[in-house]
């Protein structure tokens, strides 16, 4: 569909889901401010306008924007999105700010995320043997690399980087950078911002 006419019927449907989903979710307003934060070079726009932006031009935004509010209707999928091989479980609780890049072949099943969580392609995180009580608990504040597994009922501190390719399967403090098979730390009170 050509970006002109793509934008001008999006339009229409960026007013209806600012103001039927956007509005009054504390959480929604989160993803999109810190997702605008990340992306975009110009700042002091309204909030619609920043969700605007998000919905046109970053369809990895769309896929978890429609991923939180829980809509499979088919015009959003044709307007903003494409196709990703992504699947965030139902259960699992994500707080606001989370931003993908390129979430191509990412499976994301944890009891908990918290805020301001990044993420890259190639992510697994889930259970242990296949039983959805030993799941990780995330942090806030986290990022993580490309190709990186998560795995077991682990717990991943506030502040953390995770490094491409690593293979974490044991607790992870607060304020560490870590990498490799297995996740080891790599250097310790970090400030990550």
């Amino acid at each position: 569909m050509k970006l002109k006419f793509r934008v001008a019927i999006a339009k229409i449907f960026i007013y209806y889901l600012f103001k039927f989903y956007v509005i009054d979710n504390a959480i929604l307003i989160k993803d999109i401010q810190y997702n605008f934060k990340q992306r975009a070079t110009f700042k002091n726009v309204s909030l619609f306008k920043q969700l605007h932006h998000l919905l046109i031009y970053y369809p990895e935004f769309a896929f978890l924007f429609f991923w939180r509010i829980n809509s499979n209707f088919f015009l959003w999928k044709v307007l903003f999105l494409k196709q990703y091989s992504c699947k965030i479980f139902k259960s699992t609780k994500i707080k606001g700010g989370i931003v993908a890049y390129h979430p191509f072949g990412t499976v994301i099943n944890a009891k908990m995320i918290g805020e301001n969580f990044i993420f890259r392609n190639g992510l697994t995180i889930g259970n242990k043997g296949n039983n959805n009580s030993l799941l990780p608990i995330i942090g806030d504040n986290v990022e993580v690399g490309a190709n990186v597994v998560i795995i077991g009922p682990i717990s991943i501190g506030n502040n953390v980087i995770i490094g491409a390719g690593s293979v974490v399967v044991k607790d992870i403090p607060d304020n560490v950078i870590v990498a490799g098979n297995p996740a080891k730390v790599l250097k310790q009170n970090c400030e990550i911002n």
